[in-house]
C-alpha cells in the first residue's frame, strides 16, 4: 500500500497540481466573475464580499488590500456586534454560520445598493448563513458571484432548510479545486494536513480582480487600486479614492 509522504516539499506539490488544475478549468469563470463586477462598477455599484470562517479570508483579498479595488466592501459575522448592537457573546456560538436567520441580519447591516455586485465564499457551500445569503441577494436583484469546492459540496448534505447549495443558486461558479475535506495530504490512522482552499481562492480573487482592471483600462477608465499603506504618497492616494465611495464601503477589522 502507497503512503502519501507528509512534507513540506509534499505539500508544495499538492497545491502546485491544484493551482494548475484551477488556472486551467476556471479561466472563464474568472472572466465571466470579472464582466460582472465591471459592469457593477460602471453603474455605480461595489463588490460586496462575504465568507464565514477560513473563508473571510477571501473577502480580505477582495476588500480593502493593496493592490484591489477601492469599491469594496467585506461583511463579516462580527457586524452583528459592530453595527447590530449584538452582545459581544453572539460570537461565541460556534454554530452561528449554521443559522439561516442571520443572513437577514447581515444583510440588512450592510451597505447595499441595487447595482451592487455580491462574491460569495464557502468551501462546503451548505452551511445556513451562506445559502440563505445567496438566496437573499438573488431575491433583491443582485449578480452573485460564488466561490466553492465542487468535490466537497458535491459530497455533503446542504444544511439549508431548502436543500440547496452555494453553487445552485450562483450566477457564476468558481471552483476553488480543493478536495474533500480541505486538507491535500492523508495521514494514517485517519484525517489530512496541508490546506488548499485558502491558496486557490486568493488565486482567483487575484486573477478575476486583474481582469476587472484589464477591463477599466480597455474602456479607457483610471482603475480605483488601493496603493499600499506601506509606500510614500499612499494614505493620501487611498484615503482620496475612499472618499468617493463614503458611506458604501467599511473598513474595519
Amino acid at each position: 500500500m502507497t503512503t502519501t509522504t507528509i512534507s513540506a516539499p509534499a505539500y508544495l506539490t499538492a497545491v502546485t497540481t491544484a493551482i494548475g488544475r484551477v488556472t486551467e478549468s476556471q479561466s472563464d469563470g474568472v472572466r465571466a466573475a470579472a464582466t460582472l463586477i465591471t459592469t457593477a462598477l460602471d453603474h455605480g455599484g461595489v463588490v460586496q464580499a462575504f465568507g464565514c470562517g477560513h473563508s473571510e479570508a477571501l473577502s480580505m483579498e477582495i476588500a480593502g488590500r493593496a493592490g484591489g479595488l477601492v469599491p469594496t466592501n467585506k461583511i463579516a459575522l462580527r457586524d452583528l456586534v459592530l453595527y447590530g448592537g449584538a452582545d459581544r457573546s453572539v460570537l461565541d456560538d460556534p454554530l452561528l454560520e449554521r443559522d439561516p436567520a442571520v443572513a437577514h441580519r447581515l444583510y440588512e447591516l450592510a451597505p447595499v445598493k441595487p447595482d451592487d455586485v455580491f462574491v460569495l465564499t464557502s468551501n462546503s457551500g451548505v452551511n445556513g448563513v451562506i445559502v440563505e445569503f445567496a438566496l437573499l441577494v438573488k431575491e433583491r436583484g443582485h449578480r452573485l458571484i460564488g466561490i466553492t469546492s465542487l468535490d466537497h459540496t458535491a459530497r455533503v448534505e446542504s444544511r439549508h432548510p431548502s436543500g440547496r447549495r452555494l453553487a445552485d443558486i450562483a450566477d457564476v461558479v468558481l471552483d476553488n479545486g480543493a478536495p474533500y475535506g480541505d486538507a491535500a495530504l492523508p495521514i494514517p490512522g485517519g484525517g489530512a494536513v496541508g490546506a488548499i482552499s485558502s491558496i486557490t481562492g486568493a488565486l482567483l480573487a487575484q486573477q478575476i480582480v486583474t481582469e476587472v482592471v484589464a477591463h477599466l483600462l480597455a474602456a479607457g477608465q483610471t482603475p480605483p487600486i488601493y496603493l499600499s499603506a506601506n509606500v510614500p504618497g499612499g494614505d493620501t492616494h487611498n484615503n482620496e479614492l475612499e472618499a468617493r465611495y463614503a458611506g458604501r464601503i467599511r473598513r474595519t477589522a
